[in-house]
């Protein structure tokens, strides 16, 4: 199913994130997850790809075998920085084949000098998304946004012309990068819709379990901590129990306050800690349905 269409069926969707195993590592790593998470009926799963879309072969299996095994859809994400518009083709026929309706275009991080590869190499998601679109394969396209504004971009307004940018090229939805203060979506969806963006968009909520891990990361993506979670990771961080216990507690808030106020798709990264989503799901169970 085509989640655009998954959109137009059901009010309120909850979908899952995981990651591959690591290039080089077995690529039935991942199994379990999959088989811990399948039962808690996700609307949707959805499959990354490694730094520099290392792990794309391992993406587009795993999300087919998901297809296959349990009949969830799943979401498929592409990045294309480090591709050429021959492999990104190659991409898009192995994805086709293997019935996959839905993709993620990302442009995926730059190399470590921070500078695109020379030659036939794509810059922004939007040309992928266009890409896509010229194909003539009929796939549901996604695209991430970030409610804090992205780290490279001069300001937020600008940061929302290019999101216009990405649903101008055809973009069906939109899925957010995490964020830990739920008045940051808010203001974020308001100036979207100021701008004329109207594709459905998603909710991205990460459980932590991690203080130090999730505080390296926002350090690095410009996701802001308010000072509610800065209080309650420096209370707990140091008990990995405890922490997980909090952090479980303080995401399943979050979810029910984003519900109320009418954001209706929320979208799990489960970090592959399958244990976290269940909870998660089971302490919205009457909420969600």
């Amino acid at each position: 199913m085509k989640i655009n269409e998954l959109f137009a069926s059901k009010k309120v969707t909850f979908s899952c994130e995981i990651f591959p195993p690591k290039i080089g590592m077995d690529i039935h790593q991942i199994d379990h997850v999959i088989d811990e998470i399948a039962p808690i009926h996700p609307d949707f799963i959805s499959v990354t790809c490694g730094a520099g879309g290392s792990t794309k072969g391992h993406t587009n299996q795993i999300a087919a075998q998901i297809q296959e095994k349990y009949g969830i859809p799943t979401l498929a994400h592409l990045t294309c920085v480090s591709s050429t518009q021959e492999e990104i083709s190659g991409e898009l026929q192995d994805l086709q084949q293997r019935g996959i309706h839905n993709i993620l275009a990302l442009r995926g991080d730059l190399p470590k000098d921070g500078q695109f590869p020379a030659g036939n190499h794509y810059h922004y998601a939007s040309e992928l998304i266009t890409e896509i679109r010229k194909s003539g394969i009929d796939f549901c396209i996604g695209a991430a946004c970030y409610p804090d504004g992205h780290v490279e971009c001069a300001s937020r307004e600008t940061d929302i012309d290019y999101l216009k940018e990405k649903v101008a090229c055809g973009c069906d939805f939109l899925t957010t990068q995490m964020f830990f203060d739920n008045n940051v979506l808010y203001n974020f969806l308001y100036r979207t819709l100021a701008k004329g963006i109207h594709v459905p968009i998603i909710a991205g909520v990460m459980p932590v379990t991690n203080y130090k891990q999730i505080d390296r990361s926002c350090k690095l993506s410009g996701t802001t901590l308010p000072t509610r979670f800065r209080r309650l990771a420096e209370r707990f961080g140091d008990d990995p129990a405890s922490m997980k216990q909090a952090g479980i507690a303080y995401a399943t808030e979050q979810i029910i306050d984003l519900l109320a106020n009418g954001v209706n798709h929320i979208h799990l990264y489960t970090m592959n800690k399958p244990e976290i989503a269940r909870k998660i799901k089971e302490n919205l169970s009457s909420i969600l349905g």
